[in-house]
């Protein structure tokens, strides 16, 4: 219920959110609602609150709009420290709000890598200067070499959300077996790049129609098969709780299903570009379509969205790497893998998943806030009385163009800008303050 707020406050740092579709992904509410925040919280939800004792509020009228949890990607790059010529924390963030997203997860592929508590403490309070809520994971191995355990138990006190050495695969079986035992007893996921080099030729580039056309040998779907097929096994054996990033072929995402037909502890991430474009675009594209795990054929874009579709694969989460102009401009197998996303990650879901009848809304609001906050357990991805006031306003009908001077990333590294985009981030609304606001 809500408390009696009429005269008990004068409006300071408050915003009332009048008459918009209010969807809870994990209330199952979906109505008309008016939201008050205060203070960074939830004060009050109900079908109608008067502004009329509140002076000096800020309200935004939402009719016709959806009021939904702020987005979490648990799957960023920000480049900091050590790549800041492609992005930072703050650029970083920027580009996260605009996206509608009030929460996100670093990657530890910085420079040094977050393998230790001075770099990880680096990151985390460097975050807590933005306008959202920036967590990180910390690695696998120290320096990502796949050799050695990092102290996990150090790190996970020092604020760790999880354990990945994604951008290099984890090879030695005996290592992963070991980081699952150790991360099981934290209650903390492991997220995993699943690709196998024995069987890459030139990563990037599907080893088929694609591969062909360029005339190098490119990233064969069985080098995601096998090391998938590899750590469901080893996630069998130990109960640990393991997030399957970026998945990019049907038969990926079919033993995904299979693992949680089993009751396993096994996530998924999917991007939306591998729910959105096939290899074609890497022809047209060239560089700025190359990515790792590489785009493939159209049975896996299909099956990665029907995955979306059937909660096979948990999450969205954009896989936002930043390049620069003059890195992406090298011939193809020399440029660097990897597209922004975090700004165009909600209409191409739109497009893809909502307009074309594969998810429904509410399925599709939790796949980008309520299920990758549950699996790194943030307090996030809600809509409740109390919680966090991270709030994203949504136009799922506005229709543009993605331009490259609208991009608030550092870097512009995609095959997208010039299209036509419907779906539309209005508001970002960050404990309990707009952080960001169409123009």
């Amino acid at each position: 219920m809500c408390p009696d707020v009429y005269g008990l406050f004068m409006g300071e740092n408050m915003i009332l959110i009048k008459d918009g579709r209010v969807i809870d992904p994990v209330s199952g509410l979906d109505g008309v609602r008016d939201i008050l925040l205060s203070e960074g919280k939830i004060l009050c939800i109900k079908e109608k609150i008067s502004e009329d004792d509140l002076q000096g509020i800020t309200t935004i009228d939402a009719a016709g709009k959806v009021v939904a949890p702020g987005f979490v990607d648990v799957h960023v790059h920000f480049r900091d420290p050590g790549f800041t010529d492609k992005e930072d924390i703050y650029t970083g963030a920027k580009a996260a709000a605009a996206g509608g997203y009030t929460s996100v997860v670093m990657m530890a592929n910085t420079k040094p890598t977050i393998d230790n508590v001075e770099t990880l403490k680096y990151v985390l309070e460097k975050g807590k200067e933005t306008d959202i809520n920036v967590y990180a994971c910390a690695n696998v191995t120290y320096g990502m070499k796949g050799e050695e355990l990092t102290d996990f138990d150090t790190l996970a006190k020092a604020g760790a959300v999880g354990f990945t050495d994604d951008g290099i695969p984890l090879v030695k079986e005996e290592i992963v077996l070991e980081a699952m035992k150790k991360s099981k007893a934290l209650d903390l996921p492991l997220s995993f790049h699943e690709e196998d080099p024995s069987v890459i030729e030139n990563n990037g580039i599907n080893r088929g129609k694609a591969s062909e056309y360029f005339g190098i040998g490119g990233s064969p779907r069985d080098a995601e098969i096998n090391m998938i097929r590899r750590d469901i096994e080893l996630a069998r054996k130990t109960g640990a709780a393991i997030d399957i990033q970026h998945i990019s072929t049907k038969e990926g995402v079919e033993m995904v299903r299979r693992a949680k037909a089993e009751g396993l502890k096994v996530y998924a991430e999917a991007t939306p570009h591998h729910f959105s474009l096939t290899e074609e675009a890497a022809i047209e594209h060239g560089t700025l379509a190359k990515m790792n795990p590489p785009l493939r054929e159209e049975a896996d874009r299909e099956a990665v969205a029907e995955g979306l579709a059937d909660g096979t694969i948990d999450m969205i989460a954009t896989d936002h790497a930043p390049h620069t102009a003059e890195e992406k401009a090298r011939e193809l197998t020399k440029a660097p893998s990897g597209i922004i996303g975090l700004e165009t990650a909600l209409p191409l879901a739109v497009m893809n998943l909502l307009n074309t009848g594969k998810m429904r809304l509410r399925s599709l609001l939790a796949s980008m806030s309520t299920n990758p906050a549950r699996i790194y357990k943030l307090d996030a991805g809600y809509l409740a009385e109390g919680g966090p006031a991270d709030i994203v306003i949504l136009d799922l009908n506005e229709k543009y163009v993605y331009k490259k001077e609208d991009i608030a990333s550092k870097a512009c590294n995609t095959p997208f800008i010039g299209w036509e985009m419907t779906g539309r981030v209005l508001y970002t609304i960050c404990g309990g303050k707009v952080v960001y606001k169409a123009k």
